[in-house]
């Protein structure tokens, strides 16, 4: 390539051209227009080869941004098969030890009731589950009145569910659906212990008015009673409505204060222009020591996924009903069916 001075044409000034232009001859001016041809095939050539390598350059980064792509991909691959490798064992290990799950379940409602036999079961209780069930959308959970029906439809996996009814219907007009069937499993409670301890400053206040009356108002008068020493009271600490029971929690800044309160057992409290007598109980606190779980099988209900949005929610319902009944399909009477169409979520509650 020339030099930086043999690349660019020096144009002389227009007045050095009109002062000396008499003086040139005609073999001047042929060696001068040859010259710059000369200058002008050389800036040509110059551009060619700065074309030429921008060229190169450019295809030598697609090189490159293609590389680092390809090595990208082989990373994330290998990442996805190392969390798939990692998800497999830990299901795998939650269903050999159902424990290892329990800081990921969600928190559920537990109902306790009490249960008396006799004075050797009196400190029994009777744990019943409340079971939430995710459902995604395009699924439904269909319970039958008899387990051998809903085994039936398990083992068949697959079942094609007529969408348009009618025997007079030629072939072409009928529409179907296909929709996989499977058992629906969860963890419910083996074994449950439960610590107890007597709080020493707290009372539980009981047998309180409706919901007339507004929370903090309710809140407030209790603790305008309870502590004035003329009503066996003292300073309070702090209370808590219970929302579950509609019962109200009362701590006492000073020991002994709780113990007066329950061995009265029952304390005339005047609450507006009405005195209710209201129970006084000791406050019992309870912590779960020790919860095991273990994988269980719904006998009677039966996961329904893989159903596509072509009905509306009613219509659908009716028509996963109607074909569920059919004995001739390996169906039986049906219980409950809950349906979730395609987009949407929902919770199903098991009780039993």
């Amino acid at each position: 390539m020339d030099s930086e001075e043999n690349s660019f044409v020096r144009l002389e000034d227009p007045q050095d051209l009109q002062d000396g232009g008499s003086e040139m001859t005609p073999e001047q001016i042929r060696q001068e227009i040859e010259r710059y041809k000369e200058l002008c095939s050389a800036v040509e050539q110059d551009n060619a080869t700065l074309q030429k390598e921008k060229e190169e350059t450019e295809r030598r980064i697609r090189q490159s941004e293609i590389f680092l792509a390809k090595e990208e991909k082989s990373r994330l691959k290998q990442e996805k098969e190392m969390l798939e490798k990692k998800l497999e064992e830990m299901r795998k290990n939650c269903w050999e030890d159902p424990m290892m799950m329990l800081p990921a379940l969600p928190e559920r409602n537990l109902v306790f009731k009490g249960l008396v036999t006799d004075k050797e079961d009196m400190n029994k209780l009777m744990l019943t589950p409340l079971i939430r069930y995710p459902l995604q959308g395009g699924s439904a959970l269909i319970t039958f009145e008899k387990a051998e029906v809903a085994q039936r439809v398990i083992e068949a996996k697959e079942h094609t569910v007529e969408l348009s009814h009618g025997e007079s219907l030629e072939e072409l007009d009928r529409c179907q659906m296909r929709v996989q069937a499977s058992p629906v499993d969860m963890l419910l409670p083996a074994a449950l212990e439960i610590g107890l301890t007597r709080s020493s400053r707290s009372i539980l206040v009981s047998g309180l008015p409706g919901r007339g009356i507004p929370e903090e108002v309710l809140l407030d008068k209790l603790e305008l009673f309870f502590s004035k020493t003329k009503n066996g009271g003292s300073e309070v600490e702090s209370r808590e409505f219970l929302d579950d029971c509609g019962q109200v929690v009362l701590t006492f800044v000073h020991d002994g204060v709780a113990e007066q309160l329950i061995a009265r057992e029952q304390v005339q409290v005047p609450i507006g222009k009405v005195k209710y007598k209201l129970k006084i109980s000791p406050y019992m606190r309870g912590e779960v020591t020790n919860l095991q779980f273990q994988p269980s099988r719904c006998a009677r209900t039966v996961l329904l996924s893989g159903i596509p949005d072509v009905l509306a929610e009613e219509p659908m319902r009716d028509a996963l009903e109607i074909h569920f009944q059919k004995e001739s399909r390996g169906g039986g009477e049906v219980d409950t069916l809950g349906y979730v169409p395609a987009g949407r979520r929902a919770v199903a509650v098991f009780s039993e």
